[in-house]
């Protein structure tokens, strides 16, 4: 139960279990160049591995330990105002793909998990290491929620119940997680976005970008709902989230760049990466961060997605240390690419 939905358990491929169970549950429309009319798929991109490559990984390499509380001290989130407003962006770190981000009298909260395992269970799978940086109930008002993909550790549907009873916000979430998430929640409201789709929402215009990863919840419904990373114009800037990604070679970056220029903020995964013949076509590694900030040309960024649930074989710190060296040897200054952890606050230079 611990990998599933997060390492991939299937039943022999997904278009034999979508075929074998009755088709595709989350999202019926027209084929295009990147879904079949069943599955989901990156364009000229690569399949995640299968349950043998799983078995394999499981039974043939060692992970290494993680504490169970990181760190011992962990900073506290400096008071969070209610808004801000003119140039100011403000991020803090709420834990793994989580993120605060204020600006333009805006508050956005990426791809919120709160609870405690990052699992379609209350009693096993990845527990959470380090609290949420900025208690539930220490949020202020959240109007936007940035659903990036169905994978556990990034949607949390207890999470969004909460937050649609308390505040009512948006969602934004690509093709097929707005069936998902009405399961649980029927009334939110949700803008459900195909990759180059467009929403304006108050102040801000959201773009649904490609990224390349994949989904699911279950043994039946791999590749059956769509990843996305989101860029959001605002006017203080433009502001690219990336909840999962594999490097694809820098692609859907240099498109990024191409399409809308250059960002002031990224907000990009850094961790659960190893063993890299497994992770390696849907998890980036901090090099390859690194480089995709580059091709973005983004003034600033923040490293997510490491330090909170144990996913994969890296060391809890190695993600930072891995950015930090890959930084170093471009000669780049390490404020510029943030590894934020719970609790830590950054207000992006203008």
């Amino acid at each position: 139960m611990k990998f599933l939905g997060i390492a991939g358990v299937t039943l022999g491929g997904g278009l034999t279990a979508a075929r074998a169970f009755g088709g595709n549950p989350y999202y019926n429309g027209p084929p295009s160049d990147h879904f079949d009319g069943t599955l989901f798929f990156n364009p000229g991109g690569e399949e995640p591995k299968g349950f043998a490559d799983l078995l394999r990984w499981k039974l043939g390499t060692n992970a290494a330990q993680w504490p169970s509380r990181w760190p011992q001290q962990q900073p506290s989130a400096s008071e969070t105002p209610a808004r801000v407003s003119g140039e100011t962006l403000r991020v803090t770190m709420v834990g793994h793909a989580t993120l605060l981000i204020q600006v333009a009298e805006f508050n956005i909260i990426t791809d919120p998990v709160y609870s405690y395992r990052a699992s379609p269970v209350g009693f096993a799978g990845p527990e959470r290491v380090s609290e949420p940086g900025i208690p539930f109930d220490d949020l202020p008002p959240i109007d936007l929620i940035l659903l990036s993909h169905n994978h556990y550790d990034h949607l949390d549907l207890d999470t969004l119940a909460r937050l649609a009873q308390r505040d009512n916000p948006l969602v934004c979430t690509p093709l097929g997680n707005d069936t998902i998430v009405r399961d649980r929640v029927p009334g939110m409201r949700i803008v459900s976005q195909d990759w180059g789709d467009v929403a304006d929402i108050g102040p801000l215009r959201v773009h649904c970008e490609p990224t390349h990863h994949w989904s699911a919840r279950g043994v039946t419904d791999r590749r059956m709902a769509l990843w996305s990373s989101f860029m959001v114009e605002s006017p203080a800037g433009r502001i690219y989230f990336v909840g999962d990604t594999g490097f694809h070679n820098g692609r859907n970056y240099r498109a990024a760049r191409e399409k809308h220029g250059p960002v002031r903020l990224a907000v990009l995964p850094i961790g659960a990466y190893e063993p890299r013949w497994f992770m390696r076509p849907q998890h980036q590694n901090p090099e390859e961060a690194v480089v995709g900030f580059q091709l973005l040309d983004a003034a600033y960024a923040i490293g997510h997605h490491w330090a909170t649930f144990q996913l994969t074989n890296e060391a809890i710190t190695e993600p930072r240390e891995s950015l930090h060296a890959a930084l170093d040897a471009r000669s780049i200054a390490r404020d510029r690419f943030r590894p934020l952890i719970a609790g830590e606050t950054f207000d992006v230079p203008g």
